[in-house]
């Protein structure tokens, strides 16, 4: 019993870690812009029978099944909380907040492809829609998205240009008193969000394409100027990491009184032997 007490003890440690990592990661990240908190999922490790063994008046043994005994949890899957995030006024144009369900897509250099909340965008010196990391973003139609007509000079009316995006994702090119309609920004959703990999602190890839493949996003709205925030909660995450400290000091201290009892029930073995 003292043996089993300790297995469970350390495999429960062991996911109180795993819980203490996640929360420090969603504390790390409260300020990252389209940042979706982490959760970790557990499973019992083992399941122990116990029976009782009682002698009757002829002697005999009889053993009852109690039930059982859990050996300890450990971490079985990491998912994330695609929960809205508030939105923050920025009246910056480029900065885009997606209000409701819906990733952007986004293109690095080497054309790979990833989903991401963070629509905190700039125009390159090719008049590019960018991350400020300087990945591409995508249109309906998977293409680059360029912010100026191919048949405008942008120097000639760059005091006078005004860009809006609609809350459809509609990009309109205004220059004076001419108006140029662009590109459509791609809203892409998913049906199983838990198959979503983590590849940065705010971009995701479906772990099985084949299986969850990209969906036109429906119920979206963008809005221009403004910025989706984490959706980490200092507050509870703090309470998350006081509780989860509690838990794993009174897991330290069985530990501690069991292996005592252990040491104990050694040296009483060997005086006897």
């Amino acid at each position: 019993m003292i043996v089993r007490g300790l297995t469970t003890c350390a495999n429960g440690m062991l996911a109180l870690m795993d819980a203490h990592d996640n929360t420090a990661n969603n504390l790390a990240n409260v300020n990252t812009v389209g940042f979706k908190k982490g959760s970790l999922r557990f499973k019992d490790v083992m399941q122990s029978a116990v029976y009782t063994q009682a002698k009757s008046v002829l002697r005999s043994n009889d053993s009852r099944y109690l039930g059982s005994v859990s050996m300890g949890a450990e971490a079985l899957r990491y998912t994330h909380d695609f929960s809205q995030g508030a939105l923050t006024k920025t009246d910056n144009p480029y900065d885009l907040a997606i209000e409701g369900d819906g990733f952007f897509k986004v293109e690095n250099v080497d054309g790979k492809r990833s989903y991401t909340r963070n629509g905190s965008f700039v125009v390159n010196n090719d008049d590019y829609l960018v991350t400020k990391q300087g990945e591409y973003v995508l249109d309906v139609r998977n293409k680059r998205i360029r912010m100026v007509p191919e048949d405008l000079d942008p120097d000639l009316v760059r005091d006078k240009v005004q860009v809006i995006v609609g809350e459809n994702g509609n990009i309109e090119f205004n220059a004076g008193n001419q108006k140029f309609p662009l590109q459509t920004i791609g809203m892409w959703d998913f049906s199983d969000k838990d198959d979503l990999f983590e590849i940065s602190d705010t971009r995701f890839v479906p772990k099985d394409i084949d299986n969850n493949p990209e969906l036109k996003a429906e119920k979206f709205c963008i809005q221009q100027g403004m910025l989706e925030l984490s959706n980490s909660n200092v507050i509870r995450e703090m309470i998350s990491t006081i509780n989860t400290t509690r838990n794993y000091e009174s897991l330290a201290k069985i530990v501690t009184t069991n292996n005592e009892m252990l040491n104990s029930a050694v040296s009483l073995g060997r005086i006897r032997s």
